[in-house]
């Protein structure tokens, strides 16, 4: 059975949009508990577009789910990480020109960089997920870093129209996490999964966690946010044929 991590970005977008108080990611991580969410993801961008230090210190105090701090190997966020210690982080790649994360990190291209941050959070008791594209060299790369976990890039299944060929980039990630599992290390997914893509995706084999913001923020928008963070752990709660 997966875990649902629900990422409330897009509510401190929203706030963001008028520099003003509300809506509050803090009281949207207490209804998505409330909602049953197993955890609250966040992403402490370089520039602050959306979340802010204000709101990882609040909800370091308040969570009492697992937090996971999206980051990139910037050496101010990896500071505040390793004083925040927030329950894990997951290294992710970071350009300031785009909407959202467009793909996975690159840690062939940036092992010892990658390496240090790894050890670095480690050290101070942070378990370390790599969100990795379902590449193969990618995920032995993290192996060889002794990840704690690996979350693969679901966008291009997210993108993909039904028939071939998102039965193709399923296929991919099933492989994927054949190879993520089969290296110790534990298999997380997310990016573009909504309330109608997800359930192959949480019927991969050993599939832990699932993070999830974009589509739930969209759907509180319509039936709040408490409801909205139920309908998608019903989903991923349970295992379905893919």
């Amino acid at each position: 059975m997966a875990i649902l991590g629900v990422n409330i970005d897009h509510v401190a977008t929203l706030r963001q949009a008028r520099r003003t108080y509300e809506p509050d990611p803090v009281w949207a991580a207490a209804l998505a508990e409330l909602g049953g969410a197993d955890g609250i993801t966040l992403h402490l961008r370089e520039d602050r577009r959306h979340i802010q230090d204000r709101d990882l210190e609040i909800l370091r105090r308040t969570v009492t789910v697992k937090l996971n701090l999206e980051m990139a190997c910037n050496q101010e966020i990896l500071e505040i990480a390793c004083r925040v210690r927030p329950d894990q982080a997951t290294l992710v790649p970071e350009r300031r020109e785009e909407v959202t994360t467009e793909g996975g990190l690159d840690v062939v291209g940036n092992f010892a960089r990658v390496s240090e941050v790894v050890k670095t959070l480690r050290d101070h008791g942070v378990s370390v997920s790599l969100f990795l594209d379902p590449e193969a060299c990618q995920i032995e790369a993290a192996a060889k870093l002794e990840a704690d976990a690996v979350e693969l890039h679901t966008g291009r299944y997210a993108l993909a129209k039904p028939g071939p060929q998102r039965d193709q980039e399923l296929a991919a990630l099933v492989t994927a996490g054949s190879l993520v599992r089969s290296a110790g290390m534990t298999l997380h997914a997310g990016h573009g999964l909504n309330y109608q893509n997800v359930r192959p995706i949480v019927a991969i084999p050993e599939m832990h966690e699932l993070n999830i913001g974009h589509s739930i923020v969209a759907r509180a928008v319509m039936v709040g946010f408490q409801q909205a963070v139920r309908e998608m752990k019903e989903l991923v709660s349970h295992a379905y044929p893919s």
